[in-house]
């Protein structure tokens, strides 16, 4: 029991760390406030995998590296908390599909699996995005145009940041399953350690 713990707890924290190189590759950029990048990938795969718990503690992490490599943008103690810990923690919702999604693929049923991660991948980035739009309203209002609202203009900036990230990881999610479902199937990388352990 314990060694499956400190299995999901080292794979939470690589996927951190992968999605902080990821984040870290050129995004599209429309606007200084909206960016659409890949970059919440591994942590959809962490939860795909691994359930939601996992990819709570996945995004947690990853929230913390931001803070610690200095790419996090902090005004006030409770925007850093807000941002960092509970929005990148939130990616991890997406794992509430996860059991339908491992039925899916044990089932080999491609198309239902694609559907099942997409439908996860735009919860899990509305789950991240709905806390980037609240701290976006209450203390980046200074930001919002003259004639827009804070709440509109946090709204519209969000929300284009979250259907373009969902919709770039969901097409990098429908290849991963096209070409590589053993990434997302749960239990293959412990599998893969006891061959060579043994």
């Amino acid at each position: 029991m314990k060694n499956a713990r400190l299995v999901v707890l080292l794979e939470a924290s690589l996927m951190a760390a992968f999605a902080v190189i990821l984040d870290m590759l050129p995004s599209i950029k429309l606007s200084p406030s909206i960016s659409i990048s890949i970059a919440m990938v591994p942590i959809f795969l962490l939860s795909y995998r691994r359930g939601w718990r996992a990819g709570l503690i996945g995004g947690f992490v990853w929230g913390i590296l931001q803070i610690a490599l200095g790419d996090a943008w902090i005004v006030t103690p409770v925007q850093m908390v807000i941002e960092y810990f509970i929005a990148f923690a939130f990616i991890g919702f997406a794992g509430i599909f996860a059991g339908r999604i491992q039925a899916a693929l044990g089932s080999s049923r491609q198309f239902k699996t694609i559907l099942w991660v997409v439908v996860a991948t735009f919860v899990g980035s509305l789950a991240r995005y709905f806390w980037h739009f609240i701290a976006g309203f209450v203390f980046f209002a200074e930001y919002a145009p003259d004639d827009m609202s804070p709440l509109l203009f946090s709204f519209i900036t969000n929300g284009i940041t979250m259907l373009g990230s969902a919709f770039l990881c969901s097409v990098v999610m429908g290849f991963i399953i096209t070409m590589a479902p053993r990434l997302i199937k749960a239990g293959t990388l412990r599998q893969g350690i006891n061959r060579r352990a043994s």
